[in-house]
C-alpha cells in the first residue's frame, strides 16, 4: 500500500497500532514529544527518541530528523519516528490516515480536517465531530470496538484488572524531581521493595510481580505521575511483547481504516 499513516504518540498502545499497520503494508510515521513519559519502554517505539532506534517484535523504529530520513526508513521497511508535537510534518507529507494515540484522555489538537481518515484512541474525542472513528480502549467486552457516534467509555482512573489487581499495580511518583532507577524492567519485585528514587524519595513496589514498566531514567517527573507498572502474573516474557490490549486496539484501527476506505462517502477511491 502507498497509504501514509501518521500516528501521534509512540507509547505501548500506539506501538501496537503502528506494529499492526506496518505489517499490513501501510507507511507508518510516528510523531512524538521531546521527552516521552512512556512506561512500558521495552514495547514502545517512543524509546527510539532516547536511543535513536528500538525494535518491538521484529519491527524497528528509527529516529528521523528530516523528510529524507523518513523516506529512507520506509525504503528500509522501518518505522520513522520524529519529534513534532505541533504536527508540522503535515506541511511536507500528506497523511492519508491520522491516528491520535496519545491517550491523554483529552483532545490535544486532532481534528477531522488533518487527513481524509482520522481515528482516535480512547476517551476525550467525539466520533463524527473531532474524528471519524473512536476506538474503545477500556478493557472488557467492547475493547477495540469502533465508535462512529459519541464517545469511548470515560476514564475511570482505575486500570484494568489483572489477577485481581487494578490500581494497585500502577506506581505513581511520590514527589517532584528526577528519577533514578534501582531495578530494571523485567525484574521480579516484592511489595515494598525499593525500585527507584525520585530525588531522595524512595519509590516502592505496590505488589509482588514483574516490573513491566518503568519511566526513562533521569527524566523530570512530578508528584502523582504514573512512573511504573507491576504485573502480578510475574511472567518476564510479557515485558517484551505487545499486550493483548494493544493488539485489540491495533485491530480496531485497522478495521476502521478499511471500513472508512471502502464504505464511507467521505473517502474518494481511485
Amino acid at each position: 500500500m502507498d497509504d501514509i499513516v501518521i500516528i501521534r504518540g509512540g507509547g505501548d498502545i500506539a506501538t501496537g497500532v503502528a506494529h499492526r499497520l506496518h505489517r499490513s503494508g501501510f507507511k507508518v510515521l510516528i510523531v512524538e514529544i521531546e521527552k516521552p513519559t512512556v512506561i512500558r519502554r521495552t514495547v514502545s517505539f517512543a524509546q527510539a527518541v532516547f536511543e535513536n532506534s528500538t525494535e518491538v517484535e521484529g519491527v524497528r523504529a528509527i529516529k528521523a530528523s528530516n523528510i529524507e530520513d523518513i523516506y529512507k526508513c520506509w525504503e528500509e521497511r522501518s518505522i520513522p519516528i520524529i519529534i513534532d508535537e505541533k504536527l508540522n510534518i503535515l506541511k511536507e507529507i500528506k497523511a492519508d490516515i491520522l491516528v491520535d494515540g496519545i491517550l491523554a484522555k483529552e483532545n490535544l489538537g486532532t481534528s477531522r480536517d488533518l487527513a481524509p481518515i482520522t481515528i482516535a484512541l480512547g476517551p476525550g474525542f467525539e466520533a463524527g465531530v473531532d474524528v471519524d472513528v473512536v476506538i474503545e480502549t477500556k478493557r472488557g467486552h467492547y475493547l477495540g470496538s469502533l465508535i462512529f457516534e459519541g464517545f469511548a467509555e470515560p476514564n475511570s482512573g482505575i486500570p484494568g484488572i489483572i489477577n485481581g489487581f487494578g490500581k494497585e499495580r500502577v506506581i505513581k511518583s511520590p514527589a517532584d524531581g528526577v528519577i533514578r532507577h534501582i531495578c530494571r524492567i523485567g525484574d521480579l519485585v516484592k511489595k515494598e521493595e525499593i525500585i527507584a528514587y525520585v530525588n531522595e524519595v524512595p519509590v516502592k513496589a505496590t505488589i509482588d510481580g514483574v516490573l513491566r514498566g518503568l519511566i526513562m531514567e533521569e527524566l523530570e517527573v512530578w508528584k502523582d505521575l504514573k512512573i511504573a507498572d507491576v504485573d502480578p502474573r510475574g511472567i518476564k516474557e510479557y515485558c517484551n511483547s505487545i499486550s493483548e490490549k494493544a493488539r485489540a486496539v491495533g485491530g480496531g484501527v485497522l478495521e476502521a481504516i478499511l471500513y472508512l476506505k471502502y464504505f464511507s462517502p467521505k473517502i474518494l477511491l481511485p
